[in-house]
């Protein structure tokens, strides 16, 4: 197996290959920012990219990065991913609390707290 982090230097046809970007996300979450756009869409993607690395929900789409359980799961690996979060759910006190729990610096990086 290759690291996912190669996943960088594919191909842009094989940026939009699911099953590809699926593997490469489970190796290395990062992978998900050289993702086709579509892709950063798909929940269950999304998902396996933020039980590598939770910052990466940066890269998913607005509806995403909207979506409290995915949210949390994020937070909950890495208090920082808070952040990405839609500005609701920044305000959201339960995520809050679990960013703080699991990162305590999280809280200095909320502009809307």
């Amino acid at each position: 197996r290759q690291s996912g982090l190669a996943f960088r230097f594919a191909a842009e046809p094989l940026r939009a290959d699911r099953e590809l970007v699926l593997e490469a996300v489970r190796q290395y979450g990062k992978a998900l920012q050289y993702a086709a756009k579509p892709l950063k869409a798909d929940r269950e993607l999304v998902r396996e990219a933020v039980r590598q690395n939770g910052v990466v929900l940066l890269y998913a789409t607005g509806p995403l990065r909207a979506d409290r359980e995915l949210v949390l799961e994020a937070v909950r690996q890495n208090g920082l991913a808070l952040w990405a979060a839609a500005d609701p759910l920044q305000a959201d006190r339960e995520l809050v609390l679990e960013a703080v729990r699991q990162k305590g610096s999280a809280l200095c990086m909320q502009p809307n707290l």
